[in-house]
């Protein structure tokens, strides 16, 4: 059952519960809307004029996720989403398709998916496919699959190929970074990933950990910790010194936020924590930064350097919606985290020559950050 709740006829609230809302719930849902009131109509339309903006029905929001644990921790039980949708002019056409959506209605439907799912497709041409859906198979991996489907006796799925493609990715793979290294026509003893990693193995210096997690640790000060005797129960406080790591970690997020700039940069800013909470046995992060590049922003008129690459259209968002849209994607994830974002840089660039233009069309967002853990931690026990 979803009900529904308006605060001062701008912003209307969907709160879907598994049953009926007592008095109380209410009461405690209308303060933490702002003091909005219920509404007793579960069909919401209102004149021609205007329309209401809000989430997909089938994407649940980040903003829906917090607000559904907010009312668990106030002790109302039984809701299983909740989501925001704003009174916006019919005319008004500014809004993010891919995360949002127009209703004229907003009923006890609205968080219904009527999709039916695609039946399966078995897979002909596995190379006419790969450039169809923009797999970005090589031809190597193309024949590799069409060998499996004569071994199996069948032609192989849809989503067998499409699955294949995002397993054996390079984002997952490295196959680039692994594959054979060749500079000036000369084949190198060791693959450009090796060549990396020599680095670290002839310069180990404070080193901990390296290449072995998805975050490397360097040796850390003696630091003292002013904390509980025994963390599983009630007991004093004291302080134990310890010898620390500091935690060092990048994560790209590049096609994300060309697609989708703010919660594109809020994920990449998320993996980045998330892969240093996972460091070792586990550790903290304390700080985070974010760079960006993009093609030019065009953020003023008369930029004499903007000037020798006429404008064109993008396929998605423009620069500067990406560089805005990102830069609070990546400090909102951090800032709900209790993580700040404390440096970072931007960089624009195209160029023109010989009828060929280049630029960062597909954004470059890199999202890294410090942290620190007990040196005792600081490796996996495998």
């Amino acid at each position: 059952m979803i009900h529904f709740f308006n605060h001062h006829d701008q912003l209307y609230y969907a709160v879907q519960a598994q049953q009926s809302l007592d008095s109380k719930s209410i009461e405690k849902l209308q303060w933490l809307f702002g003091e909005a009131v219920k509404i007793n109509s579960s069909n919401l339309k209102l004149d021609s004029n205007f329309l209401f903006l809000g989430p997909r029905a089938a994407m649940i929001s980040p903003w829906s996720t917090n607000a559904v644990e907010i009312t668990q921790n106030m002790g109302i039980k039984g809701i299983v989403r909740i989501e925001e949708y704003r009174k916006i002019h019919a005319d008004n056409s500014v809004f993010d398709p891919m995360i949002s959506e127009q209703f004229q209605v907003l009923d006890q439907d609205v968080f219904t998916i009527d999709v039916a799912p695609e039946s399966i497709q078995h897979i002909n041409d596995i190379g006419n496919y790969n450039r169809q859906e923009g797999l970005a198979l090589s031809d190597d991996e193309v024949l590799y699959l069409e060998d499996l489907a004569k071994r199996i006796g069948r032609q192989l799925t849809d989503s067998e190929v499409f699955g294949f493609s995002q397993v054996n990715s390079e984002h997952c793979r490295h196959k680039i970074f692994n594959g054979t290294f060749i500079i000036d026509g000369q084949e190198q003893e060791k693959s450009l990933f090796k060549m990396i990693k020599e680095t670290s193995a002839q310069n180990p210096n404070g080193i901990v950990s390296a290449y072995k997690d998805n975050v490397a640790f360097v040796k850390g000060p003696k630091a003292i910790q002013f904390a509980p005797k025994q963390a599983d129960q009630a007991d004093y406080y004291q302080e134990e010194s310890f010898e620390s790591v500091i935690s060092l970690k990048a994560e790209t997020h590049n096609f994300p936020t060309t697609v989708e700039p703010f919660n594109g940069a809020a994920t990449g800013s998320g993996g980045e924590i998330r892969d240093r909470l996972a460091g070792g046995t586990g550790s903290l992060p304390s700080a985070g930064t974010a760079v960006y590049m993009t093609a030019y922003s065009r953020l003023e008129e008369g930029r004499a350097w903007e000037q020798g690459v006429e404008k064109r259209d993008w396929l998605y968002q423009k620069p500067l919606d990406i560089l805005i849209k990102a830069s609070n994607g990546a400090s909102d994830f951090g800032n709900k985290f209790g993580q700040p974002l404390i440096a970072g840089s931007v960089l624009t660039f195209e160029h023109e020559q010989n009828g060929k233009k280049t630029a960062y069309d597909k954004v470059i967002m890199q999202a890294g950050g410090v942290g620190y853990g007990k040196a005792e931690g600081a490796q996996k026990n495998i």
